[in-house]
């Protein structure tokens, strides 16, 4: 199990620093989602700043965009990276994609199978494989003139990781993706008991087996002897609260048997009323959520022995500056023993 590094909000001008802390130490790869920014913006800059580390959109919203102009960026970046680019792409939810947006969310699960497809057809027209000729039942694309071609790569196989967080979204990215980036707001029991079986479906569909496809997934953790840890516990009670006031992340409290707190939560976030949230995260929710523990080498062996059957990669959600190297290096070295 591979250790990465997940963060949910940075400003551009913060990049290039970050990135190469995050590529000096002992991280496999960075994700950056889209929250405040594009993170194919902040991929970019990252991909001139570092060396080593892989680079990864955990995720950026597919649905808010052209193939076309994702896979131009994607294009760009995996070629200034030399080929370290994870495109991680999800669909979002309804309202963020209509009213945020003001883009089509319909049969989501069937769009983003196809948008995978167009995204590989595009890159082989890139790389001078076929003519651009795609036509699916939401997607066109037959025009590539010369002067906007970007022309072939030395590295033109771009891994595309799929969000899931319901069933039927791990069995689509099972059966059409590279990797599967699973919802930090999972559990480890949701993971197997969901998620595995659906993800199995979906690779039958495919005809492929479970070396095929690289499951990461960032989770939430606490490490007691870390000086942030009172800040890090707050931090982790808000997220999960916001989360769980999500009505499209239900599935895995209704799995534990929390569907009461998601309702309540969904009534006050609906009000405006935010800070009330983290009051409802109870104690056996931390539990299931969070991993924690004494130091950063336990906190390592318990990552592997909540994990290490259900995930190839596992990303520590927040700011991975605040931990020192040293620790960052004895729990990669534990998760990847």
């Amino acid at each position: 199990m591979k250790l990465d590094a997940f963060i949910t909000s940075i400003s551009l001008d913060r990049v290039s620093a970050y990135a190469s802390h995050i590529d000096a130490g002992g991280y496999h790869g960075l994700w950056v989602t889209e929250t405040q920014i594009d993170p194919l913006l902040a991929l970019a800059v990252a991909s001139t700043t570092t060396e080593r580390v892989r680079l990864g959109t955990g995720i950026t919203v597919a649905l808010a965009r052209s193939p076309m102009v994702t896979a131009m960026d994607a294009w760009a970046i995996q070629k200034a990276s030399r080929g370290r680019l994870d495109l991680g792409l999800g669909t979002q939810v309804r309202a963020h994609i209509e009213r945020r947006f003001s883009m089509p969310y319909d049969r989501p699960a069937k769009r983003i199978k196809e948008y995978v497809a167009a995204l590989r057809h595009i890159w082989g027209a890139f790389q001078h494989e076929h003519r651009l000729s795609f036509k699916g039942d939401f997607y066109h694309f037959d025009l590539m003139s010369p002067f906007f071609d970007p022309g072939p790569i030395d590295h033109p196989r771009i891994p595309i990781y799929l969000a899931a967080v319901n069933e039927r979204m791990f069995r689509a990215a099972a059966e059409v993706a590279d990797g599967i980036e699973a919802h930090p707001f999972s559990t480890p029991a949701y993971l197997r008991e969901v998620a595995l079986p659906a993800i199995a479906r979906g690779l039958a569909r495919s005809g492929r087996d479970r070396s095929a496809l690289i499951v990461a997934c960032p989770v939430f953790t606490l490490v007691e002897s870390s000086p942030t840890f009172a800040a890090d516990a707050a931090y982790v009670r808000q997220q999960l609260a916001f989360y769980a006031s999500t009505p499209s992340y239900r599935a895995v409290l209704d799995h534990h048997g929390w569907g009461n707190v998601g309702e309540e939560l969904s009534k006050l976030a609906h009000a405006g009323r935010f800070d009330a949230l983290p009051a409802f995260v109870t104690e056996p929710m931390l539990e299931a959520f969070v991993t924690r523990a004494p130091t950063y080498t336990q906190l390592g062996r318990r990552l592997r022995a909540r994990y290490d059957d259900v995930l190839d990669r596992v990303g520590l959600y927040g700011d991975a500056t605040r931990i020192e190297q040293r620790d960052v290096i004895d729990l990669a070295a534990v998760l990847d023993a």
